[in-house]
């Protein structure tokens, strides 16, 4: 599993565009500056739609104001379906405030080791649930929920160590 200290693995993941899926690099979104990235088992899920991505979307500004660049979502999902629950959560679709990607093959959570086996609910290969601040490529801060909670992965409780 990555640590911190360490430099987040550079692996191409889609985000929806205006024509379709965009290919876009973690180190190209999260090489430089400050990022919030939090990950997610699945879009549409009901612990990610009720209350982790809403989390994020209500607290953008506060993000900002303590020195944070973007906010980047992942989920192993497909662009168009990251696209949409985006939209649906209130993310506007130019990805002005939460960058919403599509770890399709589940790369990234593996390249990060924080993948899981989501097969016994029909799930798959998927990302665990976690928060990590990113400063300049570089894992400052790690948090990752175990056994299925929420709470240390949560706008709330990263906004709280910044």
């Amino acid at each position: 599993m990555i640590s911190e200290g360490d430099t987040i693995p550079d692996v191409k993941l889609m985000r929806a565009g205006p024509d379709g899926p965009e290919p876009v690099t973690t180190h190209e979104l999260m090489g430089q500056g400050r990022t919030v990235l939090f990950a997610v088992p699945g879009a549409y899920t009901p612990t990610c739609s009720a209350r982790h991505l809403p989390g994020y979307v209500d607290h953008q500004a506060d993000f900002k104001a303590k020195g944070v660049d973007r906010i980047v979502c992942t989920a192993v999902n497909d662009a168009f379906v990251m696209g949409a629950w985006g939209e649906a959560s209130g993310v506007p679709s130019d990805g002005g405030g939460i960058v919403m990607l599509a770890d399709g093959n589940a790369e990234f959570a593996e390249a990060m080791g924080l993948s899981m086996d989501g097969s016994a609910y029909g799930m798959g290969k998927r990302s665990k649930r976690y928060a990590a601040v990113i400063e300049d490529g570089k894992v400052a801060r790690l948090a990752v929920e175990e056994g299925g909670g929420f709470g240390v992965s949560s706008a709330e409780d990263v906004l709280s160590r910044l």
